[in-house]
């Protein structure tokens, strides 16, 4: 028998658990009092072991223990006096804390139970009629972090702030409509734990891009679990608003040698991640640990925890921190990997949207483009190309142009599968991006060195806050105009939460252990007019099926224009001072006029009108 979830039986709740290496593993169950009862389980042929209690159910608090040897350096970490967390727990009684003690060798930190979170049996939520999901390329992805996004916004009740439920409140819902928002792209709602450098700081892990496990929501984001996620996901298809999960799987919070065991390690290192030839553990991810995806067992339990989350709460689709991570074999990355396999094939995953950031540190890792067909991928060169034209890098004319229209270069086949973006959780927000050449990090405790060093922004002549209206509008007018960009750009498009109306970070392009003002969306401060620019621009495009198509277009399709109304010619693609075009949709009669440069110019349109565009400034024209 597999390892799966604990399932309830007539007579009480079975229990599996893999470990093949282990001697001897314990279900552990808790009372109401912490009293803890453990129970042998026993091991099957193929590594898995099993036990079933009479009289459990749903509601009772468990862990495992696990015996055999301990060797980290190959390996085995079997330590008796860890209790472990069940990889398919699917829920826990209260969130993880950071101790030191999780992390001290065999025989020197003492008991942990007393520091774990235990698992809980969960009766599974009534079916779910099938459905398809609510999200198609073309549309616009409202990326947003649980906490931080109703933290601070007045319409919500105080008690419920911070929660998924929140996000089903009716003027929660009435921003996203009226940005014509296709799908909520949730941060990371597993069950997270802090890393280890956070605490002597001051401070946690905001982001929770650090799991302990993948089936669990953290019950500070859901303290009504998986049925509070399945009725604001009702909510929001109710709107016509589909949900994306941002799902971490190239590593787990067990972290390096030197981090804590709390599950995976505990039960089957050297099956749960990959190690160099010497046994040391592979770091892919820059977090210490590189979880082995295509492990059967592993890929089974990424397979079994997306499911659990589509039929259990409905959710549309799925984005991938670190996507590489799927497709990597011992000879690198593979977009016909098992895993990557089974995904497009499986009967319930098969239709929902995927979607991958598809980099990460390890050899081979920048992968952008070379995911199959039927993947959506992050485009961080339509982020940087489109920053470094409005910068007024020279030379950047074609480029623009290029991804503006799907980024042909990089997708081979008929259609786009890039998800434009200019901003994201990671790095500066959108007015950060025209106010600071340079990332402010200090709060982060680690001397500004955290973070991306280079993020093409620019700060019009003052770092940071300014109280000089000339520096105030001429930001404005930037934010303005990659707004524009964004929402006149073909193919999917993602937009960070709080980016209409220019949120600030404060500088700060790495903001994962900022849960305060810095990290929370600023509801009160918001600039109203940049707000009501941002509705426009979302309402011409929901009336512009021309600019949520993903097909590449062709000569037959648009008309490249200079400012006078003639075709551009190979000089004036060239010439790297160039900084403005006009692309004309033959079709529908859009014409979108870019004007780059620091002076406003009339455009002839194909129309025989003429319009004034003003500088640095991308209109369209209906």
């Amino acid at each position: 028998m597999l390892p799966g979830p604990p399932l309830l039986t007539q007579t009480g709740t079975r229990f599996s658990i893999w470990s093949p290496d282990a001697e001897q593993l314990w279900l552990c169950l808790f009372d109401s009092l912490d009293q803890e009862r453990r129970v042998p389980m026993l091991r099957d042929a193929a590594g898995a072991w099993h036990v079933e209690v009479a009289g459990v159910g749903a509601g009772a608090r468990y862990g495992v223990r696990a015996d055999g040897p301990y060797d980290p350096g190959a390996g085995l970490w079997f330590d008796p006096d860890k209790l472990l967390l069940d990889p398919y727990a699917q829920a826990i009684d209260r969130a993880f804390a950071y101790d030191p003690a999780l992390a001290a060798p065999r025989g020197e930190g003492g008991d942990t139970a007393s520091l774990m979170p235990k698992g809980m049996v969960i009766a599974p939520l009534p079916g779910l009629a099938a459905a398809p999901d609510r999200f198609s390329p073309g549309g616009l992805i409202y990326e947003l972090h649980v906490r931080g996004f109703t933290m601070l916004h007045p319409d919500v009740p105080v008690a419920q702030r911070g929660t998924i439920a929140a996000l089903a409140h009716p003027s929660i819902i009435a921003h996203l409509q009226r940005l014509h928002v296709s799908a909520i792209e949730l941060m990371p709602i597993n069950v997270w734990i802090d890393e280890r450098h956070l605490g002597p700081l001051g401070l946690t892990n905001y982001w929770g891009y650090n799991p302990v496990n993948w089936f669990a929501i953290d019950p500070r984001l859901a303290p009504g679990g998986m049925a509070e996620l399945r009725a604001t996901v009702a909510a929001l298809h109710a709107a016509g608003i589909g949900v994306i999960l941002d799902m971490v799987y190239n590593h787990d919070g067990e972290s390096d040698a030197q981090g804590p065991t709390l599950s995976l390690r505990g039960l089957d290192a050297r099956g749960y991640f990959r190690h160099a030839a010497d046994g040391t553990l592979i770091n892919d991810t820059g977090t210490g640990n590189s979880v082995a995806c295509n492990a059967p067992v592993v890929r089974r339990m990424i397979v079994d925890s997306l499911r659990h989350f589509v039929t259990q709460a409905g959710i549309d689709g799925f984005r991938f921190d670190l996507g590489p991570a799927l497709g990597r074999r011992e000879d690198g990355f593979d977009p016909h990997a098992p895993l990557l396999e089974e995904l497009r094939a499986d009967p319930i995953l098969s239709d929902r949207v995927m979607i991958a950031e598809p980099w990460d540190i390890g050899p081979g890792g920048y992968q952008l483009g070379q995911f199959s067909n039927g993947w959506l991928e992050w485009n961080d060169r339509y982020r940087d190309d489109m920053r470094r034209f409005w910068r007024g890098d020279s030379g950047m004319l074609g480029a623009f142009a290029t991804r503006l229209t799907g980024s042909s270069d990089i997708f081979g086949g008929d259609t786009t599968r890039s998800v434009n973006f200019l901003a994201a959780h990671d790095g500066f927000t959108l007015a950060d991006t025209a106010a600071y050449a340079q990332r402010h990090n200090d709060a982060n405790g680690e001397q500004n060195r955290d973070g991306h060093g280079e993020n093409f922004s620019w700060n019009n002549g003052v770092e940071g806050v300014s109280d000089d209206l000339a520096v105030t509008d001429a930001r404005r007018r930037d934010v303005m105009a990659l707004l524009s960009t964004l929402f006149c750009s073909r193919g999917t498009i993602m937009l960070a939460a709080g980016d209409e109306f220019g949120r600030s970070q404060q500088g700060n392009n790495n903001a994962y252990a900022q849960d305060n003002a810095i990290g929370w969306v600023d509801w009160a401060g918001r600039d109203v007019a940049l707000e009501a620019y941002a509705f426009a621009l979302a309402a011409l495009r929901a009336r512009c099926a021309v600019l949520q198509g993903d097909r590449f277009l062709t000569d037959a399709d648009v008309a490249w224009l200079d400012e006078e109304g003639s075709p551009l010619h190979n000089g004036q693609w060239e010439d790297p001072a160039r900084r403005r075009l006009a692309l004309h949709f033959r079709a529908s009669g859009l014409t979108l006029c870019l004007n780059g440069a620091g002076e406003a110019c009339d455009f002839h349109l194909p129309d025989v009108r003429m319009v004034n565009v003003a500088a640095r400034t991308l209109l369209p024209i209906e």
